[in-house]
């Protein structure tokens, strides 16, 4: 099987600690981009303790992310988890190419960050809010 993008070994790394960083309250963010030139991925920045909204912020309006996202979330019966869900960040007013190879490597990306849930935001900031995100994960 070709990959044709490629998950280096301190991004592995760097999603590990993420994975298995101890959290009691808020939501985390990792959040990762392809260079095209290099054909990998990279981190680009992480966040603890940010709100979805702010998260929508800081994510460019015209380019494709991966957003690992460990997020508080409170269940009807009164527990809270913290389960790990991809934002699979992808606007439509991205440059073709990339949203090709964003695309190509989501795959593979999801194994290697082993997140079941995949959350596909299309349009933006408004895509990206908290209650986007409970009706996913509790629906």
């Amino acid at each position: 099987m070709s990959h044709t993008v490629d998950i280096p070994q301190e991004l592995k790394t760097s999603l590990r600690k993420f994975r298995f960083a101890r959290r009691n309250a808020g939501h985390a963010a990792l959040i990762i981009k392809i260079n095209k030139q290099k054909l990998i991925m990279e981190e680009v920045e992480q966040f603890d303790n940010i709100t979805i909204e702010d998260l929508a912020e800081e994510l460019p309006e015209n380019a494709p992310r991966y957003v690992v996202l460990s997020y508080e979330l409170n269940h009807p019966d009164g527990r809270k988890s913290f389960p790990l869900v991809l934002v699979n960040w992808s606007p439509s007013s991205s440059e073709m190419g990339l949203l090709t190879l964003h695309a190509s490597g989501l795959l593979d990306f999801q194994n290697t960050a082993d997140v079941g849930k995949v959350i596909e935001v299309r349009d933006g900031a408004e895509g990206l809010t908290t209650e986007v995100v409970d009706s996913k994960l509790l629906g």
